[in-house]
This record gives C-alpha cells, structure tokens and sequence, in this order.
C-alpha cells in the first residue's frame, strides 16, 4: 500500500474516531493504526456495510464495513429519515439473543424517539427479553406501525449479527424502498447529536416508547389459535430444538393451545445461548445440527424431531422409518404442507386460492394446481417476494393460506413472511391426521403425491468463489456461448422455456419480456429443458448470483412419471451445467452438491 493509499485509510480512520464512542471499536481500529496494519483497517473501514432488501449483516467488529454502533446508528438515522419523509411516525423494534442485539435495538429505539416516533418495543430496557423473528411484522399488522426492525442474523455464524427492516405493510422491503432507504443512510452518516447515544435517558421514561411484548405475543397466539388451529387433539411423542435460539418460549407457549402433548425438548439447546456451542453451524439445513436432537429422541424411543432455527423463522423436521432417521428436505417439506392445506380446504373455494413459492422452489404447485383445481404463482427468490405477492393476491380478494422457499421457511395466513412457528403448529396437526396413528409416513404421502402429480426430484448445491465479480465474468461467458437471447440445446437438452431475469428476458411471452421483475446488478437465468431420452419428461433449473456471500447457487429439479427417471434427470443436469458452463476447475471453483 503506498504513501497515498495510506492517507486515503488515515482520513478513514479520523472519521471512524469522531463518530464511534464505543471504547472497545476505538481501540480496535486504533491499535491496528499504531501497530501500522492499514491492510486490514482498509477492509474495515474502506468500503461501507451495504443496506438492501435484507437490510444489515456482517461480522461484529469494528469499521464501516461491519456491525457495529455506528453502522447501526448510521442506519436507523436514514431510515427514520426515510420513515419522516414519507409520512412515518411508528415503528416496530425486536430483538434477539446474539451478542449486542438488545444494544443495536437500543440505539435504534433511541434514535426513534429523538424524532417523536411512537415505539412498540418488543424487548425490554431492564432484563434481556427476546423474541422470535415473525413477531415483527405481526406486530406490525397488529398496531398498524410505519414499519419495523428486527435485529437478528437469523442461522448465521456466532459473530454475526444484522438489522432486518419491514415496511408498514409488515413485509420485508423490495425496491425501490431499499434504494430510498440506503440513499437516506447516505445522508445521514453523521450522528444527529450526542444526544442519540443516550440511549438510557431517551427511552427511560419516555411516552413514546411502548412495551408490548406480552400484549403482542398474547395477540399472536391467538392469531394462530384462530387462523390455523384445527385439530386440539395430539397422540404421539416427539423432540423439539430451538438451536441455541429464541424459539422455545414461545413454541411452549403455542403448545398450551393443544391437549396431551408429549414433547421432549434438547435441554443443551433449550436456552437462548449467543455462542451456539453444541453445533458447527446453527442452521438446521446443515449437515450434523440436528444429531443432538436425533440422539435425543433415540434415547426416549420417539421417531420424530422438528426444529426451528435461532430465530425461530425457518422450520425442519426429520423422521424415523424402519430404523434410519431421514431429514425432509424444504421442498418435501412444502409439498406435504401443500397437499395438507389443500386436502383441508373446501373444493368450492380452490378457485379463488392461491399457493405461492419462489421460482427456485419445486414447482409441483404448478402440475398440483391444473389436477386440484387452485391456483399457483411463483415469485422471485426471498420472502420479500413471496410475502408481498401474497399480499397483492389478498388486495384481490384470494384466499393465500400457504406460500414456502425451499431453504425451509413457510408461510402461513398469520404473518407475510416465514414463521417457523406457524409451521410447526401446521405441522404437528398434520402428522397427527396422517401418521400419528397410521401405518402410513411423511414418505408413503410424499410418494403418493409424485404419483399423482408427477415426480419430482432435486439436486441442489453452489459454488463457492474466491471472488464475487467471478459471478458476472461467468455469467458473462455463459451468455456468450449462444446466439441470439436463449440457446435451444445445451449438451443433451433441448431448451423449451428461458428466462434471463438480468436482462429482463423471457421466451413464453409476446413480448419476450419477464413477467417477473428483472435486476441488471444481480445475475439469474432460469429454463425448462426436455428429455431427448425420454419423453414427458423435463427438468427446470435456476442458478444465480447469491446477495450475501460467494457463491453461485445451482437448484435443479427433474419432473417425470418415473422416480428413477426425475432423480437421474437432475443429476445430469447438474453435470451438463457443470462441464458446459460453471467449470470450477478453469474458474477456480469449489463444488457443494446435495443430490
């Protein structure tokens, strides 16, 4: 780094000084100065934590570039701001159990008040008080708020920790909400006063600030009780973990709602732990998270584990057959949530019903809804797609009861947005209808399904990347490799349907253009490929850029009569995909495949 370079991070590194009161990222970034590391103080400092449709998240250290006060308060300044110009005057603020969530609430709640906003606070300024994710925008809708936070970075890593914004609609934010409230950020970098760092004085006392954790929560429970209960009745044992997280205080709470339960809860999982000790990984998609729950539950003889993850948003679930545990996959998962919601909801309504999930969900809805009579949409990936649909469909006058991504989070008609609790209620009364005291499992349905709706069979994974601009050097190449705006082979394939969502592309309309928003800064194409070896049937994929991390995300999903058939389909796939486009060893590469 040259003399230049080094005053450009020393100039940084004076302006990280008068914002940050916070002695320990004081010191931080001043022993880097004095110890002369400025390669590291430029990662820090250099370029600024950016806020999009998932608002915040990063590492917790010090820097622009991390979470932090500063970037916290940086970023609630610009979204009041934003709040204020259009018409805002309420939020909602909740928390989780990682490492200074209750202080970036805090700071959030302080900076709020300091504009006269009424705060419906979710957490508590005397005891640690947490809560599940989905509570905010529920709350939301509840009070009819501007918008909400939730501080949480969900399965992430121990370090990490993030800033999740709703907006009054009690959905996650799409553009160009995102942009107006990243732009106001960037207006508003400096504190307003060194007033809003009192975070004890501003909201101890004050008429704005609003406790309504219990109220809340009683309300939810009975949203949940009216919306989604239908079988009180439970006649079978099984184990629940909340990963370290916030989830058993409020599933326990929703279990009151049923008789005879008979749960046993992982108790090293049961607490609210910030360090997630017993697992490499706090997300129960991961290989090995549930293994603690799994050898719980073979110790009390029970065949039946589920799950929610830290902040209770997403949903999984694994199952004993013939002596070997087996965990549901998201989309297994959302096909028997489907069939359940459907089987349970009156034929002379399905017309005027719809199930949404993310194109790169299974879309057996869509061969399910031709047969069953009901209506499908898929959306663009993320629950801010998802929930937003949902809710223009209802602005229409259809029914939306169910809407799932296959990364395990699903939808139910108390939040717009994942609810893991929701899903387990869901899902407890459906075991108990259908396997709980049948000869039948979670298996036999999902195999009768493909029967009559046609397999369907995955083979997901992702590339990792030593760098995120290789993502639009590949896809670059990949375009290049056709004439014209689609390809019509690609190795053994014929292409039947494409869809390049960057450049707003999409073959089945008149106009070629995408039905779904298209994004120029993000890269994802999707398409439909026949078999030339076998006839009727097909396989879908969908690859794209991901907006938080290096990785190329592949979903493939093979669609025949024939299971053997489906399952092959979509591992040659993966392969064609792999020889004729990502090729990790020219590009350097590494390979994650869940076949």
């Amino acid at each position: 780094m040259d003399a230049s370079d080094k005053q450009t991070v020393d100039k940084l590194v004076q302006q990280w000084l008068e914002f940050d009161i916070n002695p320990k990222t004081r010191n931080e970034i001043l022993e880097l100065q004095k110890s002369g590391d400025y390669e590291t103080l430029h990662k820090k400092l250099f370029k600024r934590i950016a806020f999009g449709t998932a608002g915040l998240r990063s590492s917790m250290e010090a820097g622009f570039s991390h979470m932090n006060d500063v970037t916290v308060l940086q970023a609630a300044q610009g979204l009041i701001a934003y709040l204020t110009k259009n018409g805002g005057d309420s939020i909602v603020i909740g928390y989780d159990h990682r490492f200074n969530s209750q202080r970036y609430a805090e700071l959030t709640a302080s900076v709020a008040i300091l504009k006269g906003f009424t705060v419906y606070y979710l957490g508590s300024t005397t005891c640690l008080s947490y809560v599940h994710t989905p509570l905010v925008p529920f709350a939301i809708d509840h009070y009819k708020a501007s918008a909400g936070v939730m501080v949480t970075a969900s399965h992430n890593p121990a370090n990490d920790n993030g800033y999740k914004v709703y907006y009054g609609n009690g959905c996650q934010i799409i553009p160009p909400i995102d942009h107006g409230i990243a732009q106001s950020i960037e207006q508003n970098l400096q504190p307003w006063s060194d007033e809003a760092w009192d975070v004890v004085g501003n909201l101890a006392g004050s008429d704005l600030m609003k406790s309504v954790k219990e109220a809340t929560t009683k309300a939810y429970i009975e949203a949940v009780a009216e919306k989604l209960l239908v079988f009180k009745d439970l006649d079978f044992e099984f184990v629940y973990t909340p990963m370290h997280g916030v989830g058993y205080e409020i599933f326990d709470k929703v279990l009151q709602l049923f008789n005879n339960v008979k749960v046993t809860v992982v108790s090293a999982q049961k607490d609210p732990d910030p360090t997630f000790w017993s697992v490499k990984f706090p997300n129960p998609e991961e290989k090995g998270a549930l293994d603690m729950a799994i050898k719980t539950a073979d110790e009390k003889g029970i065949s039946l584990v589920v799950a929610n993850d830290p902040d209770a948003d997403r949903f999984s679930v694994a199952v004993k057959t013939d002596d070997c545990w087996k965990q549901l996959t998201g989309n297994e998962i959302g096909f028997l949530f489907g069939q359940y919601v459907i089987e349970n909801t009156p034929k002379n309504t399905l017309k005027h019903t719809y199930l949404v999930n993310s194109t790169v969900s299974s879309q057996i809805f869509a061969s399910m809804s031709v047969i069953e009579g009901f209506n499908f949409q898929d959306t663009l990936t993320g629950f801010k797609w998802i929930g937003n649909k949902a809710i223009d469909l209802k602005s229409k006058g259809y029914h939306v009861p169910f809407g799932y991504e296959e990364a395990i989070g699903f939808m139910f008609d108390v939040v717009n947005d994942k609810d893991g609790i929701s899903a387990a209620v869901v899902w407890l009364q459906m075991y108990n209808q259908w396997f709980a005291s049948h000869q039948q499992t979670p298996f036999d349905k999902l195999n009768s399904g493909y029967a009559k709706y046609g397999y369907s069979k995955e083979c997901n994974g992702y590339y990792k990347l030593d760098r995120l601009e290789k993502t639009d050097q590949i896809f670059t190449a990949i375009r290049a490799s056709y004439p014209g705006d689609s390809p019509s082979t690609i190795g053994p394939f014929v292409v039947t349907y494409w869809r390049d969502l960057t450049l707003g592309y999409e073959s089945s309309t008149n106009d070629h253009k995408s039905i779904l928003p298209h994004d120029p800064t993000s890269q994802m194409i999707t398409a439909i490929l026949s078999s030339t070896s076998d006839s009727g049937s097909t396989v879908r994929f969908t690859c794209r850029g991901s907006g938080t991390e290096p990785k190329l995300k592949v979903y493939i999903e093979g669609v025949s009569r024939d299971t053997g058939v489906a399952s092959s389909l979509a591992r040659t796939c993966w392969q064609v995909l792999r020889q004729h486009w990502f090729q990790p060893d020219v590009y350097g590469l590494q390979e994650v495949v869940n076949s």
